[in-house]
């Protein structure tokens, strides 16, 4: 076992974190991460009420081993899936947009380790006033919503900046990452990419073979998608709408909020209130607030449908670099005999001065 001190309370068996990707941080996935050693996110935030729960109670049948939750806290039927979280003892709960205090004094009070994804500094100084038990730094290698500063740099800032834990994402697939994260500082690793490309991922065949063959020069940043630095493999889709007019994205968002509104069974009040809660939290636009309903719209078609010419697939940099497609078990096995060998490569040359 390799561990720290956050993944003890975790209960992991190795300091990596499966990151709760929309559309494929699946029970499944979570479960077979979790088995294998991991620390796995199932992810929530384009899920309804109903659907959470259930997607719960699943992961809760498939593994006995202790996992997260991530959502957005001002999504349709956030208080009842916290209180669900709380019921079952949900060892962890992760969010990024729009964090709301009294949600988390709530999850504090019941045991749950409140872990936020941030990309700057200022954000990760907000998040522990708040309460973040611990965070997770996202730097601009990530895939999906992602800051400016590369992984390295950002993880040095915000290890001077605050107190609580702190794991490191952006670039990382294998166990020389995991020690060359520690040795900088961080508690463990974060990865998203890498777990999507495994055996146990529901991503469609032909999408995983479209990110296969992907280069890292085609992965690239945008904000035309959904209004924040977004990274994703530019096919065909993204990189028409990188270069659309303001009234083309302007409609599609449109179309997206229509579509989001049907698929999370949402009800006017409820996207209205969404709306001004990310309007508020988030500091955006009106015209950035709407294009986020592009982003699990679009993607779905990829992720869900197959069909990765004709939707957005987020990806971290490091699937440029990414040639296999491993069961979760078989990749963790990795991990460990890579970390070891880069451990012991240390010593050595630390032995020799």
């Amino acid at each position: 076992m390799i561990q720290t001190e956050l993944f003890k309370r975790l209960g992991s068996e190795i300091p990596v974190i499966q990151t709760a990707m929309g559309w494929v941080a699946t029970p499944q996935l979570v479960a077979a991460s979790t088995q294998a050693g991991a620390f796995g996110f199932l992810a929530l935030a384009t899920s309804s009420k109903d659907e959470a729960i259930a997607s719960i109670d699943e992961t809760l049948r498939l593994t006995d081993k202790p996992f997260g939750v991530n959502l957005h806290m001002f999504q349709p039927g956030a208080a009842e899936i916290i209180d669900y979280v709380i019921k079952h003892q949900i060892r962890a709960i992760s969010y990024s947009r729009s964090p709301v205090p009294e949600y988390i004094s709530k999850l504090k009070a019941a045991g749950v380790l409140c872990i936020p994804t941030v990309g700057e500094v200022k954000h990760a100084i907000k998040a522990e006033s708040l309460g973040a038990d611990a965070l997770v730094i996202q730097g601009s290698e990530g895939g999906g919503h992602t800051g400016e500063t590369p992984t390295s740099l950002l993880l040095s800032e915000v290890l001077k900046s605050v107190k609580i834990p702190v794991v490191a994402a952006g670039g990382f697939r294998d166990g020389f990452g995991l020690a060359a994260a520690i040795a900088w500082g961080a508690s463990g690793i974060a990865m998203g990419t890498r777990f999507m490309m495994t055996q146990e991922s529901p991503v469609p065949d032909s999408t995983k073979e479209a990110y296969l063959s992907c280069n890292t020069s085609e992965i690239r940043v945008t904000k035309k998608f959904d209004g924040l630095p977004h990274r994703l493999i530019f096919n065909k889709y993204i990189t028409s709408l990188d270069k659309a007019s303001s009234p083309r994205i302007f409609l599609q968002a449109l179309v997206s909020g229509w579509r989001y509104k049907q698929l999370s069974q949402a009800s006017f009040k409820d996207i209205f209130k969404a709306f001004f809660g990310m309007l508020k939290g988030d500091k955006l636009t009106i015209a950035q607030t709407m294009m986020a309903a592009n982003s699990p719209v679009i993607i779905q078609k990829a992720m869900v449908e197959g069909k990765p010419n004709r939707g957005a697939m987020p990806s971290g940099q490091v699937a440029g670099l990414i040639v296999d497609l491993p069961t979760c078990g078989d990749l963790i096995e990795q991990i460990k005999n890579e970390f070891f060998i880069a451990s012991k490569n240390f010593k050595e040359i630390l032995d020799e001065s």
